[in-house]
């Protein structure tokens, strides 16, 4: 009788040893698994043209602010010319990010430096209208987009860019 008590208990010590490796096992992998899918997040690049005034800045700064994506805003980069700076100026100063200055025509080197050093973040992006057509292009964004409506001035461009899937365009239209 006794050899079965002890059999009993070290057969409990066995299960209960399974038990915690597998709870161990599991954490990890559960670990893992919300690592990966963290760091393969969805990139969002804002993409617009520069605007002729301090009045159309500050309406896509409403408007930006009126959509709650700008409080997430990682980074913002704009072309020398003065009009782009301008235009990124009023952003850059409300939330405290500096302007990053890009050439105007090396598209395929902005998106690298989007892909690469700000995966999974919130960037805009304020570029001359036959800049901003070829980007959202390189983006795999859509393909329906005509220069005519670049060239409007007064719309935002959301491309999102997943880790896995559709990229998918969103036009926006603020001010007149």
């Amino acid at each position: 009788m006794i050899d079965r008590i002890n059999e009993y208990k070290a057969k409990r010590k066995k299960r209960q040893l399974r038990r915690i490796i597998f709870a161990f096992i599991f954490i990890g992998f559960a670990t893992l698994l919300s690592w990966f899918f963290e760091s393969q997040a969805t990139t969002t690049v804002l993409l617009t043209t520069h605007k002729e005034g301090v009045k159309r800045a500050d309406k896509l700064q409403e408007m930006l602010q009126s959509i709650d994506v700008i409080t997430g805003l990682d980074a913002i980069y704009a072309t020398p010319l003065r009009a782009t700076q301008e235009t990124a100026e009023p952003l850059s100063k409300s939330l405290s990010i500096p302007i990053n200055i890009i050439e105007a025509q090396d598209v395929d080197g902005l998106i690298d430096i989007i892909m690469s050093k700000h995966k999974g973040k919130i960037i805009l992006v304020i570029t001359h209208p036959d800049t901003l057509l070829k980007l959202i292009i390189e983006l795999q964004g859509s393909k329906k987009i005509d220069q005519k409506t670049v060239d409007e001035l007064n719309k935002v461009f959301v491309v999102s860019v997943p880790w896995f899937g559709k990229v998918k365009t969103l036009q926006l239209q603020y001010g007149s």
